[in-house]
């Protein structure tokens, strides 16, 4: 494929996913349309860590932005060589790169670990109800397999958690559109990197 018609390509999906990844951490922030958890501090630590925002997000922006301009041929990315903006998108997309890595690093810890919760619990032999990550506590019951995972069983998502409501669903949905964002990405900043090598030895390539 041309340089300068991958790089068409390749900016707005990056573009348009930068968004995305944005938009759905920023949606893990208010579980079930609720903001009271948020200003509590009852919100999942890899929620608040936003890696959709800087990893998935901002990082991934300048990248977009740039090889955009340069494969539409905007008049800021006309002033300066082929070449250079090749070398400028391959950093950039280098950064982009690592970005969406740690995104995808985090949001999977986040599936992992499931949300945080109000749940029931046991301290020496009495019940009580505490903000905590009960799939990590093995000793909860129905928890206490330490073979169990509570992705393969969707019956403990709306029976472990009281509150937020539906945080166990929520946080799997958008996690995992994360997961999915993120990886995408990786793979087009990937092939950018490619793409910018060979746009510094064969040019821009348009018209050959």
């Amino acid at each position: 494929m041309c340089v300068g018609t991958c790089s068409r390509i390749l900016g707005p999906c990056l573009l348009t996913l930068s968004l995305l990844s944005i938009t759905a951490n920023i949606f893990l922030l208010f579980p079930s349309w609720e903001w009271q958890y948020l200003t509590m501090g009852h919100i999942t630590k890899n929620a608040l860590i936003v890696p959709g925002v800087w990893g998935g997000g901002l990082l991934v922006l300048p990248a977009a932005i740039h090889i955009t301009a340069f494969g539409w041929r905007w008049s800021s990315a006309r002033n300066s060589g082929t070449c250079q903006n090749m070398f400028l998108s391959i950093v950039l997309s280098a950064l982009a790169l690592l970005g969406s890595a740690a995104c995808f690093i985090l949001s999977g810890v986040g599936v992992t670990e499931g949300p945080l919760c109000l749940y029931n619990s046991t301290y020496n032999q009495s019940k009580m109800q505490q903000w905590d990550y009960p799939f990590l506590v093995m000793d909860t019951p129905p928890l206490n397999s330490r073979t169990q995972n509570y992705l393969y069983d969707p019956s403990l998502w709306n029976s472990v958690c009281i509150e937020p409501r539906n945080v166990v669903a929520w946080n799997i949905y958008f996690f995992f559109a994360l997961l999915i964002i993120s990886m995408i990405e990786m793979v087009l900043a990937a092939l950018q990197i490619i793409n910018g090598f060979f746009g510094c030895i064969c040019g821009f390539c348009d018209k050959k």
